[in-house]
């Protein structure tokens, strides 16, 4: 249970880190909005707002058990599950996707609970099973199942991104577990055969963007985000044109500035200089958190904090990289810094828990 004791053990450095990160962004969701009449942009407004209340929400979820969260965490899945298959049905849609619940005075993405709860579910199930840690594939089935329903789920929203983010994390965790390389070999035989079916299971747009991903498309229509996003990068060069002069940005050329292609809008304005900066934040970022990992004794607490973090490690990665061409476009947020109020206080929520766990077994 916490205590005053464990206070003295709070992760300020985190929690600076994360806040560094997100100011960051807002001010470059204030250049991605800003506009002559209207100074600050309803996005910068609601992205401040959702800053200071995501502080109060990583100390409030620091002081919980993270023990009966990741209990907590397995059961409330099972309504997240039930929240996926809603928004199908009955969602609200916006962006080209039906991921939405509508609460009246706020929107939220079940998905982004789905990347920070499935950790706990996994987690909390195994612990359940044996404890040595000592898992037969029979003891996986379960979570297998209840992966590969949450990964269907979010595709048909559709969300291919934070489809792929709820996929590759769960299959890191359960290769953490031990489910063993057989499983990741059969299931690659699989994908390799079932590939011709698969392709054309996807949506028309989603075809497109692996197709332009390899070079194919016309510059004015398939292939106009990633180009103009490219040349938003190399525009910018070594130190930028310069805070709110990015000719990209302000003639709005470039799609999706204020969340996905967020960080070609640093690279214009701030150049190779200011891209550095914010991956050197992201790094002593996943630094702490891995020294932080390390220190955990419990395999099951592990595998949990592990899968916390891998949500967000995996979506900088696939930002960046989904930006820059070298993975093809799925609609990835850069987490903390892109406009977005559910992932962003999912984040927060998320570094809480991992908090809540330092201080309650930091050595």
């Amino acid at each position: 249970m916490f205590s005053v004791k464990n206070f003295r053990k709070f992760d300020w450095t985190t929690l600076f880190l994360i806040i560094g990160i997100a100011l960051f962004g807002l001010l470059f969701i204030f250049s991605a909005t800003y506009k002559p009449d209207v100074t600050f942009s309803t996005y910068f407004k609601k992205q401040l707002l959702g800053i200071i209340s995501g502080i109060f929400l990583y100390a409030f979820f620091s002081m919980i058990d993270h023990r009966q969260l990741m209990r907590f965490g397995y059961f409330l899945y099972f309504l997240i599950m039930g929240l996926l298959a809603f928004t199908i049905v009955k969602g609200s849609v916006a962006m080209g996707g039906q991921r939405w619940v509508n609460l009246v005075f706020i929107k939220f993405q079940p998905s982004e609970m789905a990347k920070l709860l499935f950790p706990a579910f996994v987690a909390y199930f195994l612990s359940t099973q044996r404890d040595d840690f000592d898992f037969k594939f029979k003891d996986f089935l379960p979570t297998l199942i209840v992966l590969a329903i949450s990964f269907l789920l979010i595709l048909k929203q559709p969300d291919l991104g934070t489809a792929l983010i709820i996929l590759f994390s769960g299959a890191i965790i359960l290769w953490i577990a031990g489910i063993g390389k057989k499983f990741f070999i059969v299931i690659a035989a699989i994908s390799i055969i079932m590939a011709p079916i698969g392709w054309k299971v996807l949506k028309d747009y989603q075809k497109k963007r692996i197709l332009v991903f390899i070079g194919q498309g016309e510059s004015r229509k398939e292939r106009y985000q990633i180009e103009q996003s490219q040349i938003a990068i190399g525009s910018g060069g070594l130190f930028g044109k310069g805070f709110l002069q990015g000719t990209q940005n302000k003639l709005s050329f470039l799609p999706e500035s204020r969340t996905d292609f967020i960080f070609s809008v640093v690279c214009e304005e701030l150049g190779f200089l200011g891209a550095l900066i914010l991956i050197s934040l992201y790094i002593l970022l996943f630094i702490r958190l891995f020294m932080i990992l390390v220190r955990i004794d419990s395999p099951f607490i592990k595998i949990f904090a592990l899968g916390i973090v891998l949500h967000v490690f995996l979506s900088v990665i696939i930002n960046m990289f989904m930006v820059t061409g070298l993975l093809p476009i799925v609609g990835i947020p850069l987490p903390l810094f892109s406009y977005g109020l559910s992932n962003l206080w999912t984040i927060f929520i998320s570094f809480g828990w991992i908090n809540s766990i330092k201080m309650q077994t930091s050595r």
